[in-house]
């Protein structure tokens, strides 16, 4: 059995084809928030993390533990310096072989000052896991894109 046997095999003439999302389609799809990827280069090399997110006033904003391995990575030690990172979001269903993928590039943003804690806290994100998730992240966006596959007959 081949993969495309497991995950849909279209029928002549309905191939999948790419159509490239513009940013506001990449917002629309991604703002109930939810599961995506982070991805940044760590003390270990390429790392990429699913994290909880919400989309708050254009940025992606998550929780994570103050001292923990994603807190610290995501530190410079510079005061004012941001650390670049990717965030990924993607909605697949493999048995049509349809779906769509949103990557945002930009800057990871340690939320520190009560005023932009107060700000971001409004986004209602509650982390998944349990323990200490105090830390706040916020990602700046400098760059958006997305692109869909969808059956050519769709």
């Amino acid at each position: 059995m081949t993969d495309n046997d497991l995950h849909g095999t279209p029928a002549p003439g309905r191939e999948p084809v790419t159509q490239h999302l513009d940013e506001t389609e990449c917002l629309r799809l991604i703002a109930p928030g939810g599961i995506g990827r982070l991805a940044f280069t760590g003390r270990y090399g390429v790392t990429v993390l699913p994290v909880n997110y919400k989309l708050h006033e254009g940025t992606i904003v998550f929780r994570t533990s103050h001292h923990g391995a994603t807190d610290e990575d995501l530190r410079t030690g510079i005061t004012g310096a941001e650390y670049k990172v990717g965030f990924e979001i993607d909605h697949l269903d493999p048995d049509r072989r349809e779906g769509w993928s949103v990557l945002i590039q930009g800057s990871a943003h340690h939320v520190d000052s009560a005023a932009e804690r107060a700000a971001v806290q409004q986004a209602g994100i509650e982390p998944w896991p349990g323990g200490d998730k105090e830390a706040f992240i916020q990602i700046i966006p400098t760059r958006i894109t997305g692109r869909r596959i969808i059956r050519a007959d769709a």
